[in-house]
Protein backbone atom coordinates (compact mmCIF):
# COMPACT_ATOMS: atom_id res chain seq x y z
CA UNK A 1 0.00 0.00 0.00
CA UNK A 2 1.11 3.54 -0.72
CA UNK A 3 0.21 7.11 0.18
CA UNK A 4 -0.72 9.68 -2.48
CA UNK A 5 -0.82 13.42 -1.83
CA UNK A 6 -2.94 15.25 -4.40
CA UNK A 7 -2.37 18.96 -5.00
CA UNK A 8 -5.40 20.55 -6.68
CA UNK A 9 -5.29 23.63 -8.91
CA UNK A 10 -3.12 26.16 -7.04
CA UNK A 11 -3.24 29.03 -9.59
CA UNK A 12 -0.06 30.89 -8.64
CA UNK A 13 -0.77 34.49 -9.64
CA UNK A 14 1.53 37.54 -9.46
CA UNK A 15 -1.15 39.59 -7.65
CA UNK A 16 -1.53 37.17 -4.74
CA UNK A 17 0.72 35.70 -2.04
CA UNK A 18 2.31 32.27 -2.34
CA UNK A 19 2.42 31.80 1.44
CA UNK A 20 0.22 28.72 1.09
CA UNK A 21 3.10 27.05 -0.75
CA UNK A 22 5.12 27.02 2.50
CA UNK A 23 2.23 25.31 4.30
CA UNK A 24 2.04 22.70 1.57
CA UNK A 25 5.78 22.00 1.75
CA UNK A 26 5.54 21.43 5.49
CA UNK A 27 2.57 19.10 5.05
CA UNK A 28 4.49 17.07 2.45
CA UNK A 29 7.39 16.80 4.89
CA UNK A 30 5.12 15.58 7.69
CA UNK A 31 3.01 13.17 5.62
CA UNK A 32 6.00 11.81 3.69
CA UNK A 33 3.87 10.45 0.80
CA UNK A 34 5.07 7.88 -1.70
CA UNK A 35 3.63 9.87 -4.59
CA UNK A 36 2.80 13.55 -5.10
CA UNK A 37 0.30 14.27 -7.87
CA UNK A 38 -0.10 17.88 -8.92
CA UNK A 39 -3.39 17.91 -10.81
CA UNK A 40 -2.41 20.95 -12.93
CA UNK A 41 -3.30 24.63 -13.25
CA UNK A 42 -0.49 25.38 -10.84
CA UNK A 43 0.29 28.40 -13.00
CA UNK A 44 -2.58 30.81 -13.54
CA UNK A 45 -0.95 32.69 -16.47
CA UNK A 46 -3.50 35.54 -16.62
CA UNK A 47 -1.47 37.35 -19.28
CA UNK A 48 -2.42 34.58 -21.74
CA UNK A 49 -6.15 34.60 -20.95
CA UNK A 50 -7.51 34.99 -24.47
CA UNK A 51 -11.05 35.75 -23.30
CA UNK A 52 -9.81 38.88 -21.48
CA UNK A 53 -7.48 40.12 -24.20
CA UNK A 54 -8.16 43.75 -24.97
CA UNK A 55 -10.21 44.34 -21.81
CA UNK A 56 -9.44 46.49 -18.78
CA UNK A 57 -8.64 43.34 -16.76
CA UNK A 58 -5.61 42.65 -18.99
CA UNK A 59 -3.89 45.99 -18.33
CA UNK A 60 -0.48 45.55 -16.69
CA UNK A 61 -0.28 41.79 -17.06
CA UNK A 62 3.02 40.32 -18.22
CA UNK A 63 4.11 36.82 -19.08
CA UNK A 64 7.37 37.21 -17.14
CA UNK A 65 5.48 38.08 -13.93
CA UNK A 66 3.21 35.07 -14.39
CA UNK A 67 6.16 32.71 -14.79
CA UNK A 68 7.96 34.24 -11.80
CA UNK A 69 4.90 33.70 -9.57
CA UNK A 70 4.61 30.07 -10.64
CA UNK A 71 8.29 29.27 -10.14
CA UNK A 72 8.24 31.01 -6.76
CA UNK A 73 5.36 28.77 -5.69
CA UNK A 74 7.21 25.63 -6.74
CA UNK A 75 10.37 26.72 -4.97
CA UNK A 76 8.54 27.51 -1.72
CA UNK A 77 6.87 24.08 -1.72
CA UNK A 78 10.15 22.24 -2.18
CA UNK A 79 12.23 24.42 0.15
CA UNK A 80 11.10 22.43 3.20
CA UNK A 81 12.09 19.14 1.57
CA UNK A 82 15.50 20.46 0.57
CA UNK A 83 16.06 21.89 4.05
CA UNK A 84 15.60 18.48 5.66
CA UNK A 85 17.45 16.69 2.84
CA UNK A 86 14.80 14.02 2.72
CA UNK A 87 14.51 11.51 -0.07
CA UNK A 88 11.97 12.91 -2.48
CA UNK A 89 8.84 10.93 -3.37
CA UNK A 90 7.71 10.23 -6.90
CA UNK A 91 6.42 13.55 -8.25
CA UNK A 92 3.94 13.81 -11.14
CA UNK A 93 2.62 17.01 -12.74
CA UNK A 94 -0.38 17.00 -15.05
CA UNK A 95 -0.56 19.91 -17.51
CA UNK A 96 -3.82 21.79 -16.97
CA UNK A 97 -5.76 24.09 -19.27
CA UNK A 98 -4.00 27.16 -17.80
CA UNK A 99 -0.53 25.79 -18.65
CA UNK A 100 -1.94 24.78 -22.04
CA UNK A 101 -2.49 28.50 -22.67
CA UNK A 102 1.18 28.60 -23.66
CA UNK A 103 0.70 25.99 -26.38
CA UNK A 104 -2.50 27.65 -27.58
CA UNK A 105 -0.82 31.06 -27.76
CA UNK A 106 1.98 29.65 -29.92
CA UNK A 107 -0.56 27.93 -32.19
CA UNK A 108 -2.43 31.21 -32.68
CA UNK A 109 0.72 33.33 -32.98
CA UNK A 110 3.51 31.15 -34.43
CA UNK A 111 5.94 34.07 -34.10
CA UNK A 112 5.95 33.36 -30.34
CA UNK A 113 7.76 30.06 -30.98
CA UNK A 114 11.02 30.29 -29.05
CA UNK A 115 9.90 33.36 -27.10
CA UNK A 116 7.59 31.42 -24.79
CA UNK A 117 7.56 27.72 -23.96
CA UNK A 118 6.25 25.15 -21.49
CA UNK A 119 9.89 24.84 -20.43
CA UNK A 120 9.58 28.29 -18.85
CA UNK A 121 7.48 26.63 -16.11
CA UNK A 122 10.58 24.67 -14.94
CA UNK A 123 8.44 21.64 -14.16
CA UNK A 124 11.27 19.18 -14.83
CA UNK A 125 13.25 20.85 -12.03
CA UNK A 126 10.67 19.82 -9.44
CA UNK A 127 8.81 16.83 -10.92
CA UNK A 128 9.96 13.41 -12.19
CA UNK A 129 7.14 13.10 -14.69
CA UNK A 130 5.14 15.69 -16.61
CA UNK A 131 1.95 14.54 -18.35
CA UNK A 132 1.18 16.83 -21.29
CA UNK A 133 -2.03 17.38 -23.19
CA UNK A 134 -3.00 14.84 -25.85
CA UNK A 135 -4.34 16.90 -28.72
CA UNK A 136 -6.73 19.40 -27.14
CA UNK A 137 -7.55 17.37 -24.02
CA UNK A 138 -5.53 16.73 -20.85
CA UNK A 139 -3.36 13.65 -20.74
CA UNK A 140 -3.77 11.03 -18.01
CA UNK A 141 -1.65 8.67 -15.94
CA UNK A 142 -2.59 5.60 -13.87
CA UNK A 143 -0.83 5.08 -10.54
CA UNK A 144 -1.71 2.22 -8.17
CA UNK A 145 -5.00 1.64 -9.96
CA UNK A 146 -6.11 5.31 -9.93
CA UNK A 147 -6.21 7.29 -13.18
CA UNK A 148 -5.37 10.96 -12.79
CA UNK A 149 -6.04 13.80 -15.23
CA UNK A 150 -6.57 17.53 -14.94
CA UNK A 151 -10.05 16.74 -16.22
CA UNK A 152 -11.72 13.87 -18.03
CA UNK A 153 -13.94 14.34 -21.05
CA UNK A 154 -17.59 13.28 -21.03
CA UNK A 155 -18.07 12.56 -24.71
CA UNK A 156 -16.78 12.88 -28.25
CA UNK A 157 -16.99 16.70 -28.12
CA UNK A 158 -14.19 16.69 -25.53
CA UNK A 159 -16.03 18.66 -22.86
CA UNK A 160 -14.86 18.20 -19.29
CA UNK A 161 -16.92 16.24 -16.75
CA UNK A 162 -18.77 18.56 -14.39
CA UNK A 163 -22.39 18.88 -13.20
CA UNK A 164 -24.09 18.24 -9.88
CA UNK A 165 -22.46 14.85 -9.19
CA UNK A 166 -19.10 14.91 -11.03
CA UNK A 167 -17.42 12.19 -8.94
CA UNK A 168 -20.21 9.75 -9.79
CA UNK A 169 -19.88 10.77 -13.45
CA UNK A 170 -16.17 9.97 -13.30
CA UNK A 171 -16.92 6.41 -12.21
CA UNK A 172 -19.62 5.85 -14.84
CA UNK A 173 -17.49 7.32 -17.65
CA UNK A 174 -14.11 5.85 -16.70
CA UNK A 175 -15.38 2.54 -15.24
CA UNK A 176 -12.47 2.66 -12.78
CA UNK A 177 -11.06 4.81 -9.98
CA UNK A 178 -10.32 8.31 -11.26
CA UNK A 179 -9.33 11.70 -9.86
CA UNK A 180 -9.51 15.11 -11.49
CA UNK A 181 -9.34 18.80 -10.60
CA UNK A 182 -10.36 21.70 -12.86
CA UNK A 183 -13.83 22.62 -11.53
CA UNK A 184 -12.60 23.59 -8.01
CA UNK A 185 -15.38 21.81 -6.11
CA UNK A 186 -14.98 18.76 -3.86
CA UNK A 187 -16.90 15.60 -4.63
CA UNK A 188 -16.20 11.99 -3.69
CA UNK A 189 -18.09 8.87 -4.71
CA UNK A 190 -17.41 5.20 -3.99
CA UNK A 191 -19.10 2.19 -5.54
CA UNK A 192 -18.47 -1.56 -5.40
CA UNK A 193 -18.50 -3.96 -8.31
CA UNK A 194 -19.92 -7.48 -8.25
CA UNK A 195 -16.70 -8.82 -6.71
CA UNK A 196 -16.61 -6.24 -3.94
CA UNK A 197 -13.82 -4.19 -5.49
CA UNK A 198 -14.09 -0.51 -4.61
CA UNK A 199 -14.12 2.10 -7.35
CA UNK A 200 -13.56 5.73 -6.30
CA UNK A 201 -14.30 8.95 -8.11
CA UNK A 202 -12.79 12.17 -6.76
CA UNK A 203 -12.95 15.81 -7.79
CA UNK A 204 -10.30 17.32 -5.56
CA UNK A 205 -11.08 21.04 -5.17
CA UNK A 206 -8.61 23.92 -5.45
CA UNK A 207 -5.49 24.93 -3.52
CA UNK A 208 -6.17 28.65 -3.74
CA UNK A 209 -6.69 30.97 -0.76
CA UNK A 210 -7.79 34.05 -2.69
CA UNK A 211 -11.03 34.76 -4.51
CA UNK A 212 -10.72 34.91 -8.28
CA UNK A 213 -12.28 38.17 -9.53
CA UNK A 214 -13.72 36.49 -12.63
CA UNK A 215 -15.60 33.89 -10.54
CA UNK A 216 -17.74 36.21 -8.42
CA UNK A 217 -20.28 34.24 -6.37
CA UNK A 218 -18.86 30.98 -7.76
CA UNK A 219 -15.90 31.39 -5.37
CA UNK A 220 -18.27 30.38 -2.55
CA UNK A 221 -18.80 26.94 -4.14
CA UNK A 222 -15.13 25.99 -4.13
CA UNK A 223 -13.49 23.65 -1.64
CA UNK A 224 -9.96 24.79 -0.81
CA UNK A 225 -7.35 22.33 0.40
CA UNK A 226 -5.41 19.19 -0.49
CA UNK A 227 -6.23 15.49 -0.40
CA UNK A 228 -4.13 12.71 1.13
CA UNK A 229 -4.99 9.18 0.04
CA UNK A 230 -3.91 6.61 2.61
CA UNK A 231 -3.56 2.86 2.03
CA UNK A 232 -3.74 3.12 -1.75
CA UNK A 233 -4.01 -0.26 -3.45
CA UNK A 234 -5.66 -1.31 -6.70
CA UNK A 235 -7.69 1.89 -6.97
CA UNK A 236 -8.99 1.91 -3.40
CA UNK A 237 -7.87 4.23 -0.60
CA UNK A 238 -8.86 6.03 2.58
CA UNK A 239 -9.26 9.74 1.72
CA UNK A 240 -8.27 12.56 4.07
CA UNK A 241 -9.48 16.02 3.12
CA UNK A 242 -7.24 18.75 4.58
CA UNK A 243 -8.63 22.25 4.21
CA UNK A 244 -6.40 25.23 3.53
CA UNK A 245 -7.73 26.82 6.74
CA UNK A 246 -6.49 23.81 8.69
CA UNK A 247 -3.07 24.05 7.03
CA UNK A 248 -2.87 27.74 7.89
CA UNK A 249 -3.68 27.04 11.55
CA UNK A 250 -1.05 24.30 11.79
CA UNK A 251 1.75 25.84 9.73
CA UNK A 252 0.92 29.52 9.26
CA UNK A 253 2.64 30.76 12.43
CA UNK A 254 5.96 29.14 11.59
CA UNK A 255 8.38 32.02 11.18
CA UNK A 256 10.87 30.01 9.11
CA UNK A 257 10.84 30.99 5.46
CA UNK A 258 12.61 29.82 2.35
CA UNK A 259 13.23 31.34 -1.04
Amino acid sequence: MTTHLVIPDSHAHPNYSNERAHWLGKLIHDVNPDVIINIGDGADLPSLASYEKGTRAAIGRTYSADIAAHCDFLDKVHWELRKHKKKLPRRVYLIGNHEFRITKAINVQPELEGAISLKDLQLDKYYNEVVDYEGNTPGSITIDGITYAHYFVSGVMGRGISGEHPAYSLITKQLSSATQGHIHTLDFCQRSNAHGRKVNGLVCGVYQDYDAPWAGEVNKLWWRGVVVKHNVEDGNYDPEFISIDRLKKVYGNDSQRGN
